[in-house]
């Protein structure tokens, strides 16, 4: 018996060792970006999945740019996979879209998200339901109809809140019960709190909205705008679309808000075809991962880019091409069809927030400005009311 185990051990490093090699020499032939695969079988999913509980905001990413340049080859969640941090690259890959490229996501995230997830469809069937879910959330829409929703659910929560909370919690609480009034047509009650909670479990640790504003300059800035606007009205009337327009301060931090974190911090597609794009090859089948936030975040395009800075964006005096290297919302044919909406549900919850409530840290030099799954509930804020204006 110890014999056969003693065999099965050294065919199993034989065989290792032959599988490397033997990809070694492919990868050589085929010019793919530089990199490193990893273990067989596992790849480099695991430094993936550990690097992003840290509170680094893109501690896999750096590592790899500052080793192999801003494009590289690595294999996660099971696949090969090129990632580009490079700005031309991930435009080239957006707008090919059916072209070179086809949207696919690792298992783990096609199977919760379900084969039927606007996501996930491709072709005609997804020009039509991408064409129709725009139309529930342009400027139109969200002036006539929405506003005044998200104005009264944006009120019912924060009259709801206690002398401390947790700020990132409360965000994503609202901006569900916004989705479900939206969707659903339905206002939030037990129901929805237990839906949200399961939705909770299934996107944890993948959308993450930092809102960093407890800085005195911050809020003295916005508090320029809000406060301006709420002297206009009385306390309980609902903001107008005439509002919003007049918010230009808190569109410069809506704008830095989702550079430094946005939601999704980039796409999966595949490749249709051999690609050769920078002096590479991208092999027909391979995935590859256009990383927005990496581009967000890399002081070449955005000046001191890892510092919360909303004035960057007052004459985009920040950016050196806007078009290309800013992309919180994706790009292409598959641009968020909630682009407007997200931007009017953030700027009506921070004209509350900075008009209704004065705040600190709940823990001195407690302040996360790259929250992560491990870090958002362990900060919480003390909050108190304003006295309302007379």
């Amino acid at each position: 018996m110890a014999i056969f185990v003693h065999y099965l051990v050294i065919t199993a490093i034989i065989s290792a060792v032959f599988f490397l090699l033997l990809r070694a020499y492919r990868l050589r032939r085929l010019c793919l970006p530089p990199g490193n695969l990893g273990l067989p079988f596992v790849g480099e999913t695991l430094q993936l999945i550990a690097a992003y509980k840290t509170e680094n905001p893109e501690p896999f990413i750096d590592e790899r740019v500052s080793r192999y340049g801003s494009i590289f080859t690595t294999h996660v969640f099971g696949e090969p996979t090129v990632f580009s941090a490079d700005p031309e690259t991930n435009r080239f890959i957006l707008q090919n879209e059916g072209k070179l490229f086809e949207s696919s996501y690792p298992g783990s995230i096609s199977n919760l998200l379900g084969k039927h997830s606007l996501l996930l469809m491709k072709g005609s069937l997804h020009k039509r339901m991408h064409s129709l879910t725009m139309s529930f959330a342009n400027s139109s829409i969200i002036r006539d109809h929405l506003l005044i929703d998200i104005d009264r659910l944006v009120r019912l929560n924060l009259d709801s809140w206690t002398d401390r909370v947790f700020l990132m919690e409360e965000a994503k609480k609202i901006t569900f019960e916004l989705t479900v009034k939206q969707l659903m047509s339905f206002d939030p009650g037990e129901w929805s709190e237990s839906l949200r909670k399961e939705y909770v479990l299934v996107i944890e640790g993948f959308f993450t909205i930092p809102l960093p504003l407890f800085s005195t300059t911050y809020r003295r800035a916005i508090k320029e705008e809000h406060e301006g606007i709420r002297a206009k009205k009385s306390e309980s009337e609902a903001l107008e679309w005439s509002d919003y327009k007049s918010m230009p301060f808190t569109q410069c931090v809506v704008n830095e808000t989702l550079r430094v974190a946005n939601i999704i911090s980039g796409v999966f597609r595949r490749a249709m075809t051999d690609i050769n794009i920078k002096g590479y090859t991208i092999p027909k089948g391979w995935k590859v991962f256009a990383s927005f936030r990496a581009v967000h975040l890399d002081h070449d395009h955005f000046k001191d880019a890892r510092t919360f800075n909303p004035w960057r964006w007052q004459n985009n005096s920040g950016t050196s091409c806007p078009g290309n290297v800013y992309t919180p919302f994706g790009g292409g044919p598959r641009l968020c069809p909630g682009y407007e909406l997200a931007r009017v549900e953030l700027s009506v919850f921070l004209h509350h927030l900075v008009t209704r409530f004065s705040w600190v840290p709940a823990e001195k030099d407690k302040l996360v400005f790259f929250p992560t799954t491990r870090t958002q509930k362990r900060y919480p804020i003390n909050v108190q009311r304003r006295a309302a204006s007379l």
